[in-house]
């Protein structure tokens, strides 16, 4: 199985998942919070709409984790609160 790091830790995914995907299968529903009131945010519609699952990929901010195809070695970064 192959492994991106998220948040500098390795996470295993299945080739043909989103970056969004792989932090789902791993239990992982959440991974970042709004500006105002703080309220968790993941994946919403899955399909690239809205900017719920927005993450850092490789150094690119403001990604949308449910679009974005992982691949080995990939770094990503979730934030909280200062998101675009």
């Amino acid at each position: 199985m192959s492994e991106i790091v998220v948040d500098g830790d390795p996470l295993p995914f299945v080739e043909g998942q989103t970056v969004a995907a792989a932090l789902v299968a791993s239990g992982r529903l959440a991974w970042r919070t709004t500006r105002v009131g703080h309220r968790p945010r993941g994946v919403f519609c899955g399909i690239g709409v809205c900017f719920d699952c927005l993450v850092t990929v490789d150094g690119a901010r403001g990604q949308r984790a449910c679009l974005v195809p992982a691949r080995t070695g990939m770094t990503v970064t979730t934030r909280e609160g200062d998101d675009e």
